[in-house]
């Protein structure tokens, strides 16, 4: 049976906008049968990371949270902290880049959370029971909600091919260690030159997995160094993070295909325990190269489409790909090849990359189907 997806483009007419339009989006997936009174409701997104200017404009969040309120639920805006370094790595930096972007709650009328806490250790274990997790780990505030709303900014990936909504759940739902979990399957490493021997690590290993060593020979320090014990090591991540000079590092070392299932079943977790509560928002606008994690935003590689929204997160995602490979592409943009109407664009720029690995393994467990009907509004 095909999942409806509802699209909107970004056509207007005097007298009615585009906020108008993703009311009737919200209308048509059935936001009011899905909050109840007081219920706290998560909206997910990304508040894109400083220097980046393509993420959902704050306006747009804006009118979700409205809507909410309507039907007397409790809006909140979230988002996790990065695995590596940089200006969303830790909540107080994650809120200050949120806010330079325009995420206030003047601007959205909601409350800014992180979802994970300070440091990305706060935490939930969902139980799953997939072929590879039995339990992934998600955010507090994510597995805690009533409700969730994701916001997302569909784009490419270096590693997914796209970003849509399956990313936005599974990657973006989960805590640091699910986060690492995800993109590493050894614990993360030391990289001896640039260890100042300050010992921070150690107060914050709770396993115990870290300790002071002498260099091996060829280093030129006789200072002693960080070592980590991966027989001790959980996979947790927060070492990465309070290293003050960047020495703790991720080893970035599964393989594409395993990555994105990895991803699926964090998404798959990130949804448990809300079913009828759950609803997606794609936007297909400034479709850049690369994901909105990156200091910038490239050219895109397409002309802006418009806003899909489903109760089913594989169909939508299936949707927003089809719709991005039957324009045509952008010979500015960092699109080498496939610019013509049907040509896959997401290939062309990371021809070792086959997306549909993550809608196909997000239909096998059951998150939703590729089928789709598109219903304009």
């Amino acid at each position: 049976m095909k999942s409806p997806v509802f699209f909107s483009d970004l056509k207007v007419e005097s007298g009615k906008t585009l906020l108008d339009k993703l009311d009737i989006l919200l209308d048509r997936v059935d936001l009011k049968g899905k909050i109840r009174e007081k219920d706290l409701v998560a909206i997910k997104l990304h508040f894109g990371e400083k220097g980046n200017t393509a993420y959902v404009r704050p306006i747009f969040l804006r009118r979700v949270v409205d809507r909410v309120k309507q039907y007397k639920g409790k809006p909140f805006l979230t988002d996790t902290n990065t695995l590596y370094i940089g200006t969303r790595s830790e909540a107080v930096s994650h809120l200050t880049t949120a806010s330079e972007n325009g995420f206030t709650e003047s601007v959205v009328n909601a409350p800014i959370l992180i979802a994970d806490g300070l440091r990305g250790n706060s935490t939930m274990k969902v139980r799953i029971d997939k072929p590879i997790f039995k339990t992934v780990s998600i955010a507090n505030a994510i597995y805690m909600a009533d409700a969730l709303i994701t916001v997302t900014h569909f784009k490419g990936h270096e590693l997914c091919g796209f970003g849509g909504v399956l990313k936005n759940l599974g990657m973006g739902c989960s805590s640091r260690e699910g986060k690492l979990s995800q993109h590493s399957n050894i614990s993360p490493k030391v990289k001896r030159k640039n260890c100042k021997g300050c010992e921070r690590c150690l107060s914050w290993c709770a396993q115990e997995a870290i300790s002071m060593r002498a260099p091996q020979s060829g280093v030129e320090t006789k200072q002693t160094i960080a070592f980590i014990d991966p027989k001790k090591c959980v996979g947790c991540g927060e070492c990465i993070l309070t290293c003050p000079s960047g020495a703790i590092q991720i080893q970035w070392n599964e393989s594409i295909p395993i990555f994105q299932k990895k991803m699926v079943e964090h998404a798959y977790g990130a949804v448990q325990k809300k079913k009828g509560k759950t609803l997606y928002l794609n936007f297909l606008t400034q479709i850049s190269p690369a994901c909105d994690c990156y200091g910038y935003s490239d050219t895109p590689i397409v002309n802006d489409i418009g806003i899909l929204s489903s109760e089913d997160p594989v169909a939508i995602d299936q949707a927003s790909v089809d719709l991005v490979n039957g324009e045509t592409g952008n010979r500015s943009s960092k699109l080498p090849k496939n610019w013509e109407s049907g040509e896959d664009k997401f290939r062309a720029i990371y021809p070792e990359v086959d997306w549909n690995i993550q809608l196909a393994y997000a239909e096998e467990i059951g998150m939703g189907t590729r089928e789709y009907e598109l219903i304009k509004i």
